[in-house]
This record gives C-alpha cells, structure tokens and sequence, in this order.
C-alpha cells in the first residue's frame, strides 16, 4: 500500500513555522530503504546533541509507540503472534480487522482494555517498560531483517534534514539534550 501509493495519506505540509513541505510518513528501521512515506534514522554515530542524534532519538521515540500499540495488539490479538500463513491480501484484511477491532475496544472497554502499566512510560528519560512486554513470551511474527546499505536519492535527504533541523529549533523539547 505504500509503495504503490494507495494508503491514502494526506497531502504534504510544512512543519509549524516552516516553509517547506514535509510528507506524512511511517516510522522505519535502519533496515528499510528511506522513502517519501517511511522514514528512517541516520546511519552511524553521532555526536551527543547534534541534530541527527536528536533526529534519531526522537524517531526512536515515535518508533517505541508503534511496538506499544503492536505489543497491546498482540498480547489480545495473538494470530500476529506468529507469521501468518496467508496471501498478502487475506492478511492485510486481517491486520485492517484487528486494527479496527483494537480501536472499538480501546473507545468502548478503554479501563479492561488499557489498564494501568500496560504501556511504556518515559520520565526524566528513564524507560519503564510496559506489562505487555513480559506476557510476548512466544512472540515469533517479528523475524530480523537484514540491514541493506542503500544511497538515498538526495530529496529524501533533504526532508529528513529538514525534520532533524526542525527537531532542534520551532520543534525542540525541553528533555531532548539530556535523553539523545
């Protein structure tokens, strides 16, 4: 869906007091190629404060959301325990039904659904992890996926640049300095 571009997102904006046009994007590992909708950390390392050390840790913050919501999903939804032995159509009508399924339950069942703890919780830049971390005991649908180093056209640079700029100036956060 977004690689053939039928996700349906919305068009491009400038970030809060810019210019540019930034796309919306899907948060990826250092494995995935960078594109127009899914973005990915520098590569390397980087010096502390440094704006693709913030840019990295802030997407790594953006990423850890995602694993909460699959965490949560998967702790009640346990056929994304294990790789699913469908045709990718049949699974992506799966993945949309849990994910509608997830959003009824968190609206109408938010207190059984969501308790206290289940989720990470970040203060003063100390993670404490999420209950649902420990009961994905079994959890194998995640196979490792090989890094493949890749030149990214120059556009796509730009843009992540761009965020990284943005993420030290109109976009800072005052713990920023002391977590990245």
């Amino acid at each position: 869906m977004i690689e053939n571009h039928t996700i349906n997102l919305p068009s491009p904006r400038p970030l809060p007091d810019r210019n540019i046009s930034i796309p919306y994007f899907f948060v990826g590992g250092s494995a995935f190629a960078l594109s127009e909708n899914l973005m990915k950390p520098y590569g390397g390392t980087h010096p502390k404060g440094s704006s693709k050390r913030i840019f990295n840790y802030r997407l790594s913050r953006a990423g850890r959301i995602v694993e909460n919501v699959f965490g949560i999903i998967s702790s009640v939804f346990r056929v994304l325990r294990k790789p699913m032995l469908l045709q990718p159509d049949n699974a992506e009508l799966v993945v949309m039904a849990i994910v509608l399924l997830h959003n009824y339950l968190k609206r109408h069942s938010r207190n059984v659904f969501i308790t206290p703890g289940l989720v990470d919780q970040e203060e003063e830049g100390i993670l404490n992890e999420g209950s649902w971390r420990r009961n994905n005991d079994d959890m194998t649908s995640l196979l490792p996926i090989r890094n493949i180093p890749r030149r990214s056209p120059a556009h796509l640079n730009a843009i992540r640049d761009e965020l990284a700029d943005y993420f030290t100036k109109e976009g800072k956060v005052s713990w920023q300095d002391r977590c990245s």
